[in-house]
């Protein structure tokens, strides 16, 4: 029986996939919820609460791949509640969303600091940028909701995983399609395997 299930946002599947192949963590499993749901949180705990009750018996522990992503607590409130239950092996990424988790928090503050009129992108906001933003938001149809969405943010920062140049150039037209000024940080995937080093250890 593998010991471990992590439950991801689909906006980090592959990411999380790579590393855990990398690591040969072949006792671990990965269910994915919608990436989309990035517009949607109220979706995400419920969701997360269905799977845990579904799985609780199947695993022994179980990796929330979640920051709090817009759940204005919920989600550190579902943990609460599993522990409370007896579920002790439970937890999520450290951060409020993946942008602090890609980039380190200490790392992701400066940033925020330094203009907190910044819009992120990681690799796969990059490449869907156009279904997520432009046409999931409207903007695409209705071009003057721009600046409602838009307008108080300055730049864009585009935290990258993977060292790809087409991914980078579609980063930068994001940028000028939104009317912001460009920056590239290359984060790479130290920040999974360093979140994920608590399940290297099959439990017996």
């Amino acid at each position: 029986m593998k010991s471990t299930l992590v439950i991801a946002c689909g906006a980090i599947a592959h990411e999380l996939v790579t590393v855990l192949k990398a690591n040969r963590w072949d006792h671990t499993d990965i269910k994915c919820l919608p990436a989309k749901w990035h517009n949607t949180p109220d979706k995400i705990v419920p969701a997360i609460r269905e799977l845990l009750s579904e799985n609780s018996a199947a695993y022994q522990r179980f990796f929330i791949a979640y920051g709090d992503c817009g759940t204005g607590g919920k989600l550190d409130a579902l943990i609460t509640e599993q522990q409370a239950l007896g579920n002790q092996n439970i937890e999520r990424l450290a951060g409020d969303h993946c942008y602090a988790f890609f980039a380190g928090l200490d790392n992701f503050a400066s940033i925020s600091n330094d203009d907190i009129g910044t819009f992120y992108l990681t690799d796969y906001l990059a490449a869907n940028f156009d279904r997520l933003i432009l046409e999931d938001l409207g903007i695409k149809a209705h071009p003057e909701l721009l600046s409602m969405y838009f307008g108080n943010y300055n730049r864009l920062v585009y935290l990258s995983q993977l060292d790809k140049p087409e991914l980078l150039e579609t980063a930068k037209q994001a940028a000028k399609s939104l009317n912001l000024s460009f920056e590239h940080i290359h984060t790479g995937l130290k920040s999974f395997d360093t979140a994920l080093s608590g399940i290297r250890v099959v439990a017996k």
